[in-house]
């Protein structure tokens, strides 16, 4: 659903280096319009599929958030 706008909070620095599923937990908790997706380790996510609802996670092997998470 690229072109959604969905109101509250959209990103997520202070999440960088906690753990992906605490991460996950809290992003639904201050933002409950958007849908969670964590990306695993060797995935690479898909770059200009864009979603205005979804928020990926991007965690490393020891399930850590890597990158900032946003809406997109």
């Amino acid at each position: 659903m690229a072109g959604v706008n969905v109101v509250g909070k959209s990103s997520w620095p202070e999440l960088v280096g906690k753990n992906g599923g605490d991460a996950a937990a809290t992003i639904i908790r201050e933002n409950p319009k958007v849908f969670v997706v964590i990306i695993p380790p060797l995935v690479t996510p898909i770059i200009g599929d864009s979603d205005g609802t979804r928020v990926r996670v991007v965690v490393d092997d020891r399930f850590i958030v890597t990158n900032v998470p946003t809406i997109g």
